[in-house]
């Protein structure tokens, strides 16, 4: 039972480190990160916004389910050309045929958010449009040299050496690096938990 004025217990369901450092960037301090073992696996014939969703939903109940008394926030990042959904990239393989599609085209971003609360639960999804220049070759072999790519959806992270590689973006850049802070601070503040605390 929480004590009565004291700030509820807000656990992190994920073990990325961005969406932390997101999180803080905005005043916001879980009281405990706890990564959610999932399958991943996109279903058959699975558009990339739903997977985004059911993906972020597992997440957060998978935590939920051990912490009935706490808010539990789960998010997934999804990109796609198309309805073509892009791996996160664990081979240098998989990053520059990802590289390699996405160069000089635009694509979308999908990151959903999911919120479990004591007695309740919400969730968003944000769609961001990014746009690619045309990448050279000597490009992609920098990039994939750097190895930033590992584990990221769509083989690049666009808050490191890929940002050289965007020339538009519509939508929101902090979904692009993994959390969308406005719909996150929505959710939370929407659910009685405090994101402005003076305290």
């Amino acid at each position: 039972m929480s004590v009565k004025g004291a700030k509820p217990r807000l656990i992190l369901a994920s073990a990325s480190p961005r969406r932390l450092a997101l999180l803080q960037q905005i005043g916001i301090e879980p009281h405990d990160v706890v990564a959610a073992e999932i399958d991943e696996t996109p279903q058959k014939t699975e558009l990339p916004r739903s997977l985004a969703l059911r993906l972020a939903r597992e997440k957060a109940e998978a935590v939920a389910s051990d912490h009935s008394d706490a808010f539990v926030l789960g998010a997934d990042t999804v990109v796609a050309c198309g309805r073509r959904i892009l791996p996160k990239a664990e081979t240098e393989s998989e990053a520059r045929a990802c590289l390699d599609l996405l160069s000089g085209r635009a694509h979308r971003v999908w990151t959903a958010v999911h919120l479990a609360a004591p007695g309740r639960a919400s969730e968003r999804v944000c769609e961001t449009r990014v746009t690619f220049k045309r990448l050279s070759e000597d490009e992609i072999s920098f990039y994939l040299a750097s190895g930033e790519w590992r584990g990221k959806a769509g083989g690049y992270a666009i808050q490191g050496r890929a940002a050289l590689f965007v020339r538009a973006l519509t939508g929101s850049y902090s979904a692009v690096v993994g959390l969308p802070l406005h719909e996150t601070g929505a959710l939370l503040a929407g659910a009685g938990y405090p994101v402005i605390s003076m305290g």
